[in-house]
């Protein structure tokens, strides 16, 4: 049989944007003439997929309170969480060469090592019992292609929970948005697996497939940030603009009885600013729903700013400055 030219990558890096990055080099600067498996592990963090409204997909505040990374990636796909008992893959290759079916069957083969029987199910799942164990997305070029997972080994189930379930909010987001599924950890299936002994099976029969010696390379991080092209894709993912969306665009509808008056507000949000913002009342004082109005109108999606807004308005309005705490203890609670 002849031999084929195959390459493993290991990331010494848990940073999401980071990896990310090298991943996006390694798939459209190397020359797509072999066979490439990269291995990397996360942080903490929620990875969306390109299309998706983060506000619809997570848990923001929480998130934010918790020191969540949230990070959108190139490929589509719904969003999931990451933490270190997670372990990510991505298959490289020409496009020529390009077959997901045989990128599953490594993974698959990988997992038998372990005595855990998987199911293919869909386009993207890995399934044992009928659980999620992992899940994957695809991106094309003309001559290359790339077929990246997440296998959950033992991922803390209640952090995914926390932080994938929207804060309760009536949102009618544009966007994709993902299909919850149940999901579980390896480990329920066989204890012993650990991202070192299952990270060694992945790489055997990747290399055993591809009929390859064994080429594997330990990425120093450090050299690779230095790299141009590699550090503005860095700086890009990190950026508020592409974490939250150029294009997003969502109404936040919300509605209260406060003990001064009721409140139907409507915000419409694009590149997470409010570009307009109606508020419906009942209030006497039609100049302070006015100035809510205008205050809240080209100002950031978030919890601070709608504070620094409210805030401005208990100094323009100071005899209204009760009934603008209580808006705020209500509002900041529902961004």
């Amino acid at each position: 049989m002849e031999t084929k030219s195959a390459k493993c990558f290991i990331s010494t890096t848990h940073d999401p944007y980071l990896n990310l990055a090298i991943e996006d080099w390694i798939f459209n600067d190397l020359e797509p003439n072999q066979e490439i498996l990269f291995l990397w592990q996360n942080d903490r963090s929620v990875i969306i997929g390109r299309n998706q409204n983060p506000h619809a997909e997570c848990n923001l505040n929480k998130m934010q309170e918790s020191k969540i990374n949230l990070v959108r990636r190139h490929s589509g796909g719904g969003a999931v969480f990451q933490d270190l008992g997670n372990m990510n893959f991505t298959f490289l290759s020409s496009k020529d060469n390009y077959d997901k079916n045989k990128n599953f069957q490594i993974i698959i083969n990988a997992l038998k090592k372990f005595n855990i029987s998987t199911e293919k199910s869909g386009r993207n799942d890995i399934l044992v019992d009928g659980k999620k164990v992992s899940g994957s997305a695809f991106k094309e070029k003309p001559d290359r292609a790339f077929h990246h997972g997440t296998l959950m080994m033992h991922v803390n189930l209640e952090e995914l929970q926390n932080y994938l379930t929207p804060s309760p909010k009536k949102l009618q987001a544009k966007g994709t948005t993902s299909v919850r599924s149940r999901v579980e950890n390896l480990k329920e299936f066989n204890n012993s697996i650990s991202y070192e002994s299952l990270s060694n099976a992945i790489i055997q029969e990747f290399f055993t497939f591809h009929n390859s010696e064994k080429d594997i390379e330990l990425l120093d991080h450090n050299k690779l940030a230095q790299i141009k092209e590699l550090s503005d894709y860095y700086n890009l993912l990190k950026s508020d603009s592409w974490r939250l969306g150029e294009t997003l665009e969502f109404t936040h509808h919300l509605e209260e009885r406060l003990s001064w008056a009721c409140l139907d507000i409507h915000l419409n949000v694009k590149g997470n600013k409010v570009e307009t913002a109606k508020v419906f009342s009942d209030a006497l004082d039609t100049d302070l729903i006015h100035s809510l109005e205008s205050s809240f109108k080209d100002i950031s999606y978030d919890k601070e700013s709608i504070k620094k807004a409210i805030n401005n308005l208990k100094i323009s309005h100071s005899s209204s400055k009760d009934h603008l705490e209580e808006l705020e203890n209500w509002l900041v609670g529902q961004i």
